[in-house]
């Protein structure tokens, strides 16, 4: 879900009734992680391979296809993936390789070496 439909829900819910319980919110479409994951790569022109493990656990919690979406009749936001990707996409900065980025904070975090 995109953050600003994110933060014009919290705003609803903070000034409409009081709900004295749980609110729940998503996008307006239903994706895997992985199928999210890929597009995004592809936007960065990202040439790594997304691998789902069916078997794999989320914060040590086994999911089902539909843990991580919100219950029938909940309100969704108006930003779709494909247009958040877009608008995303060309203010991304490319990532450098972790073994550089791991070196680089490893070199600046452990002073002169004697």
């Amino acid at each position: 879900m995109a953050a600003d439909d994110v933060a014009s829900a919290v705003g609803r819910v903070a000034t409409g009734a009081r709900v004295n319980g749980t609110v729940e919110v998503g996008g307006p479409e239903k994706f895997r992680l992985d199928e999210l994951v890929r597009q995004f790569l592809a936007a960065r022109k990202d040439p790594r391979d997304v691998v789902p493990d069916p078997h794999a656990l989320y914060y040590g919690v086994k999911l089902s296809e539909n843990t991580l979406l919100p219950g029938d009749g909940a309100p969704l936001g108006e930003t779709r993936f494909e247009d958040w990707l877009s608008l995303s996409a060309s203010q991304i900065l490319p990532t450098k390789p972790l073994t550089t980025a791991v070196a680089a904070a490893s070199n600046q975090s452990s002073g002169p070496q004697k």
